[in-house]
């Protein structure tokens, strides 16, 4: 299965707890974090929900 690099590029510091909770189930922890994940609808999902926080990349 193909796999995915997500990078956080934004804080989280003022945003809803929702997505402070989907960077962590994500493992994103730090600015500038890269974690690796298999392309699967639901990490998409995860993702989706915060586009505008992270960066992505087909690896």
């Amino acid at each position: 299965m193909a796999k995915v690099k997500v990078k956080q590029i934004k804080s989280a510091i003022k945003k809803p707890l929702n997505q402070k909770k989907t960077l962590e189930a994500l493992g994103l922890r730090k600015l500038g974090q890269v974690v690796e994940h298999e392309n699967t609808p639901s990490i998409m999902g995860m993702i989706a929900k915060v586009n505008h926080l992270v960066s992505t990349e087909e690896a």
